[in-house]
């Protein structure tokens, strides 16, 4: 697996999910989200529970690390988008490598033709859609599912209380710094995710969720600003 060193340089720019990010980004979650392989398996135990055979959606698959742990679990259809065709070139490669029958697409997650589904997973994908447009997403693929039909969905999120968000985001960048990345990095990553990444608060996200119409919206996990959520329609 590749290191993550994109921001040790000096060069400025916003964030986007091209060849270089891709080439990097498995290390980059491992390193970036607290609990990631926790919560992936939070995400692959309900979904096996509430769509066992039926299709699965995963929004913003980035290089498909979710879809392939999850297809030991499950026996329907597993589809992954994302909307860098780089991401999708990596998951691409490890489907072949391990010889899984999952699709891989490239495509706008907004305007994509949604099947009949039992189960979405959009895990850190709705805090990159333009605010305006995010509670269509959701009524969409609120539609798309059948009955007891599961949507997991993790966030990073902010605070509506400025003192206590500066001391939460305080304490996320010195876990970044205990997984080894430098203040310079640190910076600099936050710095070209500015007005990319657009996080919600965890009441606002809770909210969306309920006014798409999901019947039960419950929080599975929760680490200082990153949480996962269950939407069951």
């Amino acid at each position: 697996m590749a290191k993550d060193r994109i921001f040790q340089s000096k060069k400025q720019h916003k964030f986007v999910f091209n060849e270089e990010v891709a080439s990097v980004f498995d290390d980059m979650l491992a390193r970036s989200i607290p609990y990631y392989k926790d919560t992936q398996k939070l995400c692959i135990d309900f979904l096996s529970i509430f769509a066992k055979q039926g299709r699965i959606y995963d929004l913003g698959c980035s290089t498909g690390n979710t879809l392939l742990a999850l297809r030991e679990q499950v026996s329907g259809e597993l589809i992954g988008l994302d909307s860098s065709q780089a991401m999708i070139d990596q998951a691409h490669r490890k489907a072949r490598a391990y010889n899984a029958a999952i699709s891989f697409i490239c495509a706008d997650i907004m305007d994509f033709p949604y099947q009949s589904a039992q189960g979405f997973i959009a895990n850190y994908t709705l805090q990159f859609i333009r605010p305006p447009l995010r509670a269509k997403l959701l009524a969409t693929l609120h539609n798309a599912l059948e009955s007891s039909g599961v949507l997991i969905l993790s966030e990073k999120t902010i605070s509506h209380s400025p003192s206590l968000d500066a001391q939460m985001i305080s304490y996320y960048h010195q876990y970044k710094a205990h997984n080894g990345y430098t203040k310079s990095e640190i910076s600099a990553k936050r710095e070209a995710l500015e007005n990319v990444l657009v996080p919600y608060s965890l009441e606002e996200n809770l909210a969306l969720l309920k006014e798409a119409g999901f019947a039960s919206v419950e929080v599975l996990f929760k680490w200082v600003n990153f949480v996962t959520f269950i939407a069951v329609k």
